[in-house]
């Protein structure tokens, strides 16, 4: 027993023992890694993708269902122009005031820009502004 413990001493005494610090080094470059590594890092990603960008719908739509939709698109503008017409009626943008048509308030107002038409829905709170500029 005693042999094997100064044995077992001498091989541990008599270990040149050498030893160093670790460092840790990001290997992806927008973390302070080497900026050598964006290609690679890129390329493995793109690799790893399984998901496929939607491709142009303009360009896997046939010329008839084109049409279509353009035919639809303006038969609703047409609607819409009439509509419009029936309930401004009369109804001249040259005066100042406040105006309700159903769920919108328009605002039509004069400035040193131009005439400004401000368009609130009070039913959901969106608002737009129209400038038009003077002469």
């Amino acid at each position: 027993m005693k042999k094997l413990l100064l044995l077992s001493c001498l091989f541990f005494f008599g270990l040149n023992v050498q030893c160093q610090q670790l460092t840790y080094q990001p290997t992806n470059p927008a973390f302070g890694g080497n900026y050598l590594n964006y290609s690679w890092m890129l390329a493995s990603a793109t690799a790893q993708n399984q998901l496929k960008a939607p491709g142009n719908q303009a360009q896997q739509e046939s010329e008839l269902d084109r049409l279509g939709k353009d035919i639809n698109r303006q038969i609703l503008t047409q609607i819409s122009r009439s509509l419009l017409r029936e309930q401004l009626d009369g109804f001249k943008f040259d005066e100042e005031g406040t105006f309700t048509f159903g769920s919108l308030s328009i605002e039509i107002y004069e400035t040193l820009e131009g005439l400004v038409i401000n368009i609130l829905d009070t039913s959901t709170g969106e608002e737009s502004q129209i400038v038009i500029p003077n002469n």
